[in-house]
This record gives C-alpha cells, structure tokens and sequence, in this order.
C-alpha cells in the first residue's frame, strides 16, 4: 500500500484464499458440538454466467467430472450454481468438489464470474444454515433463514454461529456483506 493510499483510506482489496475451504470440515466439528448444526452434503457454487463456447465448455466439463453428484441450477435473479452431493457423513469430499469447482473456473480466467460457495447445515429442530464462502473477499458468514418465515432471516443465529466459530473460519467483519442468499442451491436438506 502507497503512501497516499493509507492518507485517503484506502486498501488493498481481499484477495481470494481457496484454501479458506479447506477449514470448512474443522468448523463443521465446531458447529455440530456448539450449536448441533450437521451438514447436509449440499453445496454449491455461484457465479454469473459468462457468454460464449469457453465458458459453456468450461461448465459442462466441470458437471461431467463430478459426475451425477452435480447439476447446474438457475437462480430467480439470473445466476448459475453449480450444486453438488455428497453423503452427509462426507464433508471432505464436499469441500474438495466445491474447491475444485472454484479452481477450475479460476484457472480458466473466471474468477471475476465467481461469486460464492456455500455448504448447508441442518439442526434436529429443522433449521438450515449455510456458511457462504464470499469468494472476490475470501471469508465467510452464516446465513439462516427462518424456517418457514418467508425471507426472513435468524439475525441472533447468524451472530451464535459468528461467535462459535470464530477460530475455525475467517470471518465477513463488514455485516453489509453477509448477503441472503434465497432459495440457493444447498441451502436445504429438501433439494
């Protein structure tokens, strides 16, 4: 950072850490034991769709090599996810998917297409939270909806969830920027 930068305020940007995802099985150990959240095995990537034969390519080749635990889902405002499976008992697995996911639209020039990834959890009391991956900041927050609350969100949850996992994951500290993801992809054990 220059010097005029830090006169006016400025910074440098996030830059993205992949490798962020590969703390989400040591969280999920956290989570179960704090708050009695497990995962799901759904997850899912978000981007914006890019135009041309790359890309479509790009997106058919990553489906084929997840095989039929993969499909591509559209959103009601216009974006991709890439929603995977996996056994809920194998969230490794999950996480390597999803990384590989990322990596491969990174790799390809994407990576300003990416938006998030997510990775759902359910409690015996039928709640579902998502830790959602922001990819352009490389950190995470919880998300919870209410259930059956419409778009609603569990505000007091998502803070719990904020505070217990606080060692195991690198946290949004911008609250601006936890943004709600309805109706993702992964989101629910129902999908």
């Amino acid at each position: 950072m220059g010097f005029l930068d830090a006169i006016f305020g400025r910074r440098k940007p996030v830059q993205p850490d992949l490798d962020q995802l590969f703390a989400l099985p040591s969280a999920a150990v956290t989570l179960e034991a704090g708050s009695g959240f497990t995962p799901t095995g759904l997850g899912s990537v978000c981007f914006a769709g890019a135009e041309g034969g790359a890309f479509s390519r790009l997106q058919q080749d990553t489906t084929a090599l997840l095989g039929r635990e993969a499909e591509t889902v559209q959103d009601r405002y216009g974006y991709t996810w890439l929603l995977c499976r996996r056994d809920p008992q194998d969230l490794v697995s999950l996480v390597n998917d999803l990384h590989a996911v990322n990596t491969s639209l990174e790799s390809a020039g994407f990576g300003p297409q990416l938006l998030c990834s997510l990775v759902g959890f359910r409690d015996d009391r039928g709640r579902s939270l998502a830790l959602v991956y922001l990819y352009k900041r490389g950190t995470f927050y919880p998300f919870a909806p209410v259930p059956g609350g419409g778009e609603k969100r569990d505000n007091p949850l998502e803070l719990q969830i904020t505070s217990a996992l606080g060692d195991d994951l690198r946290t949004e500290s911008d609250l601006t920027r936890w943004f709600p993801v309805w109706g993702a992809p992964g989101l629910t054990a129902e999908e």
